[in-house]
């Protein structure tokens, strides 16, 4: 255990599994190999194969789903909360979690939370557990910010693949728009400039403005606006490692969470349709200046209609977790599709002083050939 300085304790992760498949041959529970795309067994090393589906295109109705709450993955899982960070983690039924993979604290415990809405999709790992971790360390090497014991001294906490949250909106849009337009035109104006203290005419072209407002309509079909269903510790670091390609989303399966977390969506889904909502409507601002013809555009007003609003509930693959450097704790992802890496690291004071100062030297030398040129 250790303290990192602010009152909390981080712990080393412990992956619990969410799916036991028993091997066929020995007995033994198999695990999801991102690289074969089976079900291997790590004691015999026999594989599975894993029925690769596409055929879950049914889009879910929104309002309806506002209606009548949805427990359909209750069957399956089972909810624990960490009560340090709030993130609540899936397990199957017959499983216990010691630890938060997100936060490292021992502070977990069964929550009566329904498992929620179950999986539509899924987008299985790709990376295994070692290539993740030489992403890691290869991310680690361009830390050149960092102190120079950086690489040889870390410690690295245990690596955990989990699979996150997300929501996935379509929507008819149908908006009424105010704009204001504004095009170019050019007058020729006189002005009085000095040169050697005496005054001179100059004439020149100005540009300026001519305003007048319209007013029209805008429509558009929006397909898997994608939005992120959790609130966890490491979801700030979860932007920096998207984009996830989705043209390699399956038919969920329970298999492959086979020896991976899963997280349940913290962001309902009301909020979630929220957060897809201002995506659409940022869009659709974009979608009118691309379709009102002058110089400039601004926007006086937008009103539109939501129609035929579906959703979709997937999973979405990442290694998570953190190193040791002196007293405190960096924590790290790894994107478990394309192995983009983001997350803190140390920096040197003593780097970023020289760095700035060479900044300053190098100023300082073009303004003095400037002055004497």
């Amino acid at each position: 255990m250790t303290n990192l300085g602010n009152g909390e304790h981080t712990e080393t992760i412990k992956i619990e599994q969410t799916e036991v498949n028993k091997c066929s041959s020995c007995g033994g529970n198999t695990v999801f190999n991102p690289t074969s795309g089976k079900l291997a067994c790590p004691f015999c090393g026999s594989e599975r194969d894993i029925e690769v589906t596409r055929e879950n295109t049914i889009e879910n109705d929104f309002l309806q789903a506002l209606e009548q709450e949805d427990h359909s993955w209750d069957d399956e899982k089972r909810v624990f909360k960490c009560e340090s960070c709030g993130a609540e983690t899936l397990l199957d039924k017959d499983k216990a979690a010691d630890f938060c993979s997100f936060c490292g604290s021992s502070h977990i415990a069964t929550s009566e939370h329904h498992a929620g809405i179950k999986p539509a999709l899924v987008l299985p790992f790709q990376l295994t557990k070692d290539e993740a971790m030489e992403k890691f360390k290869l991310w680690m090497k361009k830390r050149y910010f960092a102190p120079s014991k950086l690489v040889q001294s870390y410690k690295l906490n245990k690596l955990s693949g989990a699979y996150i949250p997300y929501w996935t909106f379509d929507s008819k849009t149908d908006s009424s728009y105010v704009v204001q337009i504004g095009t170019y035109y050019y007058v020729t104006e006189t002005r009085t400039v000095y040169e050697d203290g005496k005054p001179k005419q100059v004439t020149e072209q100005v540009r300026k403005i001519r305003w007048h407002t319209d007013q029209g309509r805008y429509s558009e079909f929006f397909d898997d606006v994608l939005v992120k269903a959790s609130r966890n510790v490491a979801s700030g670091l979860i932007d920096k490692i998207e984009p996830f390609h989705l043209n390699g989303l399956v038919d969920y399966k329970m298999a492959y969470l086979s020896g991976f977390l899963a997280e349940r969506y913290s962001i309902p889904l009301k909020e979630g349709w929220g957060d897809a909502k201002g995506v659409i409507d940022y869009r659709i601002e974009n979608g009118i200046r691309g379709q009102v013809h002058g110089d400039v555009v601004n926007i006086v007003s937008v009103s539109t209609d939501y129609d035929k609003i579906t959703y979709k509930h997937i999973l979405l693959p990442i290694w998570i977790s953190s190193f040791h450097f002196k007293t405190k704790v960096y924590r790290f992802l790894v994107n478990g599709q394309t192995g983009k890496v983001s997350g803190k690291s140390p920096v040197s004071a003593v780097k970023v002083s020289f760095v700035v100062l060479l900044v300053i030297a190098i100023i300082g030398v073009i303004a003095f050939f400037v002055d004497f040129s």
